[in-house]
């Protein structure tokens, strides 16, 4: 692993994140109970990346992996997105080609409304039909999982797998709960329609959870979608045909 660095945050947060290679910006957001090591180095994306001329730049969101770990809800929110901007800026990126998965997918498409200078082309992964509907009461599963100290006790099936997986060593399960439970922003399919950035919407054909790609990548003015053959929720991160289509995505002139 490269050298752990940690950005400061609006609101105190240390934030850790790690540089690797050099060329062109590119910059990865993580999944919900994950990390940078567990979502990108771990399935290769950073090493690929790298190889192929990207100064590679992962970080932890906070309540994750080695950043800050707060337990309160007020503590996420708009805070994760201030976040990707102290992470750019401690790492002298003016602007970059970003990549999210899952959660960090919606923190993408966040990002890239509200600052679209800072964003060349984005990627966004492990997200689909799911992006426009009522989450509210899904999260609040997840998060009350969280808190369930039995995970056989709990009757939801995607609650149960995200509590098994939020419970692994080293992962603090209130902090997961209070990220759940942050405000989250979602924009109509009409405001998606203003953003001129490429964007590539990226799902499983299994991956249940999220549904099918192509209705938020047909909000975007310039967006398209991928699905990955017999690829499910967790499946689907390391796929070679996912890292393929990143790459000639990213590599395409403008």
């Amino acid at each position: 692993m490269d050298s752990e660095r940690f950005a400061v945050a609006k609101d105190g947060a240390h934030i850790a994140y790690e540089i690797t290679g050099e060329g062109k910006p590119a910059l990865l957001v993580h999944g919900f109970a994950s990390s940078r090591e567990q979502n990108w180095r771990s399935t290769g994306w950073i090493d690929r990346l790298a190889r192929d001329g990207y100064r590679v730049v992962s970080f932890d969101c906070r309540g994750h992996g080695h950043s800050d770990k707060p337990h309160t809800p007020a503590a996420y929110g708009h805070h994760m997105i201030d976040d990707i901007l102290v992470v750019m800026h401690a790492s002298g990126l003016p602007d970059a080609y970003i990549m999210g998965y899952s959660m960090g997918a919606m923190l993408t498409v966040r990002f890239l409304m509200l600052y679209p200078e800072r964003v060349r082309r984005a990627v966004v992964a492990g997200i689909g039909d799911n992006y426009f509907a009522e989450q509210q009461s899904w999260r609040e599963s997840v998060a009350s999982a969280m808190l369930t100290e039995d995970p056989s006790t709990i009757a939801d099936d995607e609650a149960r797998r995200f509590r098994i997986f939020g419970g692994q060593k080293g992962k603090d399960r209130l902090a997961l709960a209070a990220c759940m439970r942050g405000v989250r922003h979602i924009y109509s399919p009409a405001e998606l329609g203003a953003s001129k950035r490429p964007v590539l919407v990226v799902a499983g054909e299994n991956d249940t959870m999220v549904g099918a790609p192509f209705a938020l990548a047909q909000s975007f003015a310039n967006g398209r979608a991928l699905v990955l053959p017999n690829k499910d929720h967790m499946t689907a991160v390391g796929d070679p045909g996912y890292k393929r289509a990143v790459l000639d995505f990213f590599a395409e002139l403008a």
